[in-house]
């Protein structure tokens, strides 16, 4: 469903471009579910946005290759990419009381998506469809919902109504950028299954978007960790969480306020800051950040490590992380 080689994204406009994705190469299987975890900064929006080649064209210049369902994103005209969003791949916003206009109902919004992409669809037609959406993603009082306007519903009730958005028109890849950042945990875990559930009965691929490793566990079936631009490991879930061999993987692991980590065991945080994507250093990006750093890693990029079939990281340190893996419990 989705093939990245080699992508790089940076940003014009100061005094130095800004390098936010370098040399990122990704696979999404159909039917599978991809989660890209790291901290803020580290370039999975930006990632996530150029699927749908969503960046201001002037002052962006991207690198590499971007496919989608088989087509080449990157040399897509205006027209076919107008209709490829949505109707292809369609996005879950971080924030739905910015993303939805706050003009229209949600679901006018939610009409015009479909008859903008089924020119044989009516009016009426097009509200079922919407009501049907709604109540797909439980969303209560659906009817009277509909005539809401994005104001009028809870932090909760956006987010189904944006996911409701987002499945409109039937896509076969689903983009969800950190769809519970804003939600208290009960509604987190809530939205976390609904995902999970419209995702395996629609047969949809996902990217999944988030800073909480937990968050990644419980919906992917493949975790990629993004650092400063760039995947420093890449996994399935079950063998990422219970064998990482990057130690920014392991940071990640040991700073969750709960979860896995075994009973006794500290609570840590990362120390020091993410580098400047406008001047990165020649070598691992996390080098002055990681405990294990030698003079071998500053120098230069370290190669990517094949630990077995479906697990690989960036480091030259992966057996002495290996040691200072978190204890999880069984």
């Amino acid at each position: 469903m989705v093939r990245l080689r080699d992508l790089s994204v940076s940003f014009s406009g100061g005094r130095k471009p800004v390098h936010a994705v370098s040399g990122v190469s990704l696979e999404v299987q159909r039917g599978e579910v991809v989660a890209l975890i790291g901290e803020s900064g580290s370039g999975k929006s930006v990632t996530l946005r150029t699927l749908l080649r969503l960046h201001p064209e002037r002052r962006t210049r991207i690198g590499g290759q971007v496919q989608v369902a088989g087509r080449d994103v990157l040399a897509m005209p205006t027209r076919e990419l107008d209709d490829f969003r949505g109707k292809v791949a369609s996005m879950i916003f971080q924030e739905p009381l910015l993303a939805l206009d706050p003009v229209y109902s949600v679901g006018a919004q939610i009409v015009e998506s479909i008859r903008r992409h089924d020119r044989k669809a009516t009016a009426a037609e097009a509200q079922q469809r919407a009501l049907a959406l709604f109540e797909r993603v439980r969303i209560p009082s659906p009817e009277r919902r509909l005539a809401a306007y994005p104001h009028e519903m809870s932090g909760g009730m956006r987010q189904r109504a944006m996911i409701a958005l987002a499945l409109a028109c039937r896509p076969q890849l689903l983009l969800a950028d950190e769809p519970t950042t804003a939600l208290d945990a009960t509604v987190q875990i809530q939205i976390l299954l609904l995902l999970r559930e419209l995702q395996r009965d629609l047969g949809l691929s996902v990217i999944f978007v988030t800073h909480d490793i937990g968050a990644a566990v419980e919906v992917a079936d493949r975790i990629a960790v993004m650092y400063a631009g760039r995947i420093v490991e890449e996994g399935t879930a079950r063998e990422l969480i219970r064998s990482p061999r990057h130690p920014y993987t392991i940071a990640l692991l040991k700073s969750r306020a709960h979860g896995a980590l075994a009973r006794g065991a500290r609570l840590e945080t990362i120390g020091g800051a993410p580098p400047d994507l406008s001047a990165l250093p020649p070598g691992c990006a996390f080098a002055e950040r990681c405990a294990l750093a030698t003079d071998a890693c500053r120098a230069a990029q370290p190669p990517v490590v094949e630990l077995a079939p479906n697990h690989r990281a960036r480091c030259i340190h992966t057996d002495a992380a290996a040691a200072i893996a978190p204890t999880l419990v069984a």
